[in-house]
């Protein structure tokens, strides 16, 4: 099974709890040192808890189900402090 399809299947695994909170992922490309570039979609995207959700949760499903991925980016990442963010309902 190619590296892709192996990381759609962790991220599955994943996905009810960010879907939860009304937000998604995509992989927008898994680079030739294999970091997995995402983007974070709906509430993802703009919430400022994203970059905990990006390393605590989607990262280590993806590194115990993929070995050989070195890292996880987002091309998309909400800074804490941007006045635009907004966390998700159960969190307000």
């Amino acid at each position: 099974m190619d590296l892709l399809k192996r990381v759609e299947i962790a991220l599955d695994t994943i996905r009810p709890y960010l879907e939860t909170d009304g937000g998604n992922v995509s992989i927008e490309e898994i680079t030739s040192e294999n970091i997995v570039r995402l983007r974070l979609l709906g509430s993802c995207g703009s919430c400022p808890m994203s970059i905990m959700t990006l390393k605590a949760g989607i990262e280590q499903a993806i590194k115990r189900a993929v070995p050989e991925i070195a890292g996880v980016e987002a091309v998309n990442l909400t800074d804490i402090d941007d006045p635009a963010a907004v966390l998700p309902e159960r969190l307000q």
